[in-house]
């Protein structure tokens, strides 16, 4: 195997022998087989019309399929290997009908075209040749895979999007002819570049699509304080991104005297004024995903996984954990889609919670959130005012992701040291880094305004262009803000691509570098965009502040 879409990737160049995620070789090779079919699909359907039908079955299949290859989804075998068979089955059948419309025409197909086998001893030999090496230039390595990690994390967004039935065709398109143009080797590194800036577009799309969905379900998030101590009851802990799993949740365990928490990701589901309604949606347990192997086996009762963020369950807590949707470990229960557009049935883990203890307190207290734009927008005079007279010098954009490398202290380090008139905005689980600490407010506004989960980023755009309008400026780099971003997987990186295309300059992003750029590539970041890595917090302090 080799793998390096993740921030941790060993000795910061790739994983060979298995996954610092857990995955094991065999399944992260198929994941990168699975890829490869996906490409083939895709290049048999562009620029072919295809029945509605099974032209929306293509988009759902390619967007189900790329979220489920993202780091710490799943790490279930069975499960790519099925993915696989669908793969060859809806590629032969979109090849169908682009032969129908090419009578005649003669055509050299790429390998992950034509390329047939059923057996899984086929696959995995198959598996080994077709990933990211396989690309032998490392430039066009590195924008290939830039590009694929990309539509990786605007899979995911669309397809939670998908769930609350909103979706983009052109959104769609735009992911089949990516994966295609991955393909064509005549391409340049000069059309690559502009390829993973057009990602960067529909990245904006995808997450004004989920925020639009989100909203539209749910109503605009609001201020709120959300509890992180316990009742004396038994409960139930989701984790992940999913709202639709959630709402679906809370329903079935309303009046069943069973709690649920939220985890990680899942903190910004209580900002959402439609799920105030159940006393028994409690508050948020824990913290980052990376800290759930001792607080999960605390909690007690049973967690459900949304989406990504699995870390390898241990013994303690292993026979109390569920997946749903795109997740799946192996020896773990998966609850699998309702029938025919049905509600999920959550009956098994509700009965499962209430033969268990209730939670063991890990702290106290509560946290404050909701800052999405709506509400910050609302507040536009007041942050506009602080700004005017100096009591707000410097907004700092700290979102992105959470992780176990130890250096990662940086960022709870940097937000304790950030001068008293700045002010942090977050989304994503890297606000566990800082969240709790004390930092105050400004006149009332709070030093840390959590815009919510990683999506949510797509808020902090909409402010920064929001005040851009506010103060007349022609350049949304002549804002007072700054970005020091911490990033871990592929959902961080079609958010920072949404942030290159809206013209953001001078992000930095920790704690390393992806590993995926060739140094040509990061080169060209870093010239055109002013894209840096991180120091120490004494020295970044003094860049970002002019000291």
């Amino acid at each position: 195997m080799f793998c390096f879409q993740c921030q941790e990737s060993a000795g910061g160049t790739g994983c060979t022998i298995k996954g610092v995620c857990g995955k094991p070789h065999d399944v992260a090779n198929l994941q990168d087989l699975l890829i490869y079919v996906l490409k083939g699909i895709s290049f048999f359907s562009v620029g072919t019309e295809l029945p509605e039908a099974l032209d929306r079955r293509a988009s759902v299949f390619i967007m189900d399929s790329l979220f489920a290859t993202i780091t710490n989804a799943n790490f279930d075998r069975n499960v790519f290997v099925a993915k696989i068979r669908e793969a060859l089955a809806l590629r032969d059948e979109v090849r169908r009908h682009w032969e129908e419309q090419r009578i005649g025409a003669a055509a050299e197909l790429p390998d992950a075209a034509v390329w047939q086998a059923d057996d899984e001893a086929s696959f995995d030999a198959k598996a080994k040749s077709v990933g990211v090496l396989a690309t032998a230039d490392p430039d066009i390595r590195s924008l290939r895979e830039l590009l694929t990690y990309g539509l990786k994390g605007m899979a995911a967004y669309t397809y939670h999007a998908l769930q609350l039935d909103h979706s983009n065709p052109q959104i769609d398109l735009f992911m089949r002819r990516a994966l295609a143009a991955t393909l064509d080797d005549s391409l340049t590194a000069d059309h690559l570049v502009g390829l993973v800036m057009e990602a960067g577009k529909y990245g904006v799309e995808a997450m004004s699509l989920l925020d639009e969905a989100n909203t539209g379900t749910y109503g605009h998030p609001e201020v709120t304080k959300v509890n992180i101590g316990v009742r004396n009851r038994p409960g139930i802990l989701i984790s992940g991104h999913d709202l639709k799993d959630l709402e679906e949740l809370l329903r079935q365990t309303e009046g069943t005297g069973v709690d649920v928490y939220t985890h990680s990701e899942m903190l910004p589901a209580h900002y959402y004024p439609a799920f105030k309604k159940y006393d028994h949606f409690v508050g948020n347990y824990g913290n980052a995903w990376w800290l759930q192997t001792t607080e999960f086996a605390a909690f007690n009762g049973p967690i459900l996984m949304t989406t990504n963020c699995i870390v390898p369950p241990k013994a303690s807590y292993k026979d109390r954990m569920y997946t749903t949707g795109n997740t799946g470990f192996p020896g773990v229960r998966h609850i699998p889609e309702g029938p025919e557009g049905q509600p999920k049935d959550f009956s098994e883990i509700i009965a499962h919670a209430k033969r268990c203890e209730p939670p063991t307190e890990l702290e106290s207290g509560e946290i404050v959130g909701g800052f999405a734009h709506h509400t910050v927008t609302g507040i536009a005079d007041q942050v506009v005012e602080a700004v005017k007279t100096g009591a707000i010098k410097r907004f700092f954009v700290m979102a992105g992701c959470d992780g176990r490398m130890k250096s990662r202290s940086y960022y709870t380090d940097f937000a304790r040291e950030l001068p008293r008139d700045t002010v942090i905005l977050t989304a994503g689980c890297a606000k566990y880094k800082y969240n709790k600490l004390d930092l105050g407010d400004i006149g009332g506004i709070p030093r840390v305004l959590d815009a919510g989960q990683c999506n949510d980023s797509y808020s902090l755009a909409v402010i920064a262009l929001k005040l851009k309008e506010i103060f007349g400026l022609e350049d949304i780099n002549d804002l007072p803000i700054s970005y020091n971003i911490a990033w871990y997987e592929q959902k961080a990186v079609i958010v920072l691509l949404a942030l290159l295309y809206l013209g953001v300059k001078n992000i930095h992003l920790g704690p390393t570098l992806p590993a995926f750029l060739s140094p040509n590539v990061a080169k060209v970041l870093i010239e055109k965009f002013g894209i840096g890595g991180i120091t120490t917090v004494e020295e970044d302090m003094k860049m970002f502040l002019g000291a």
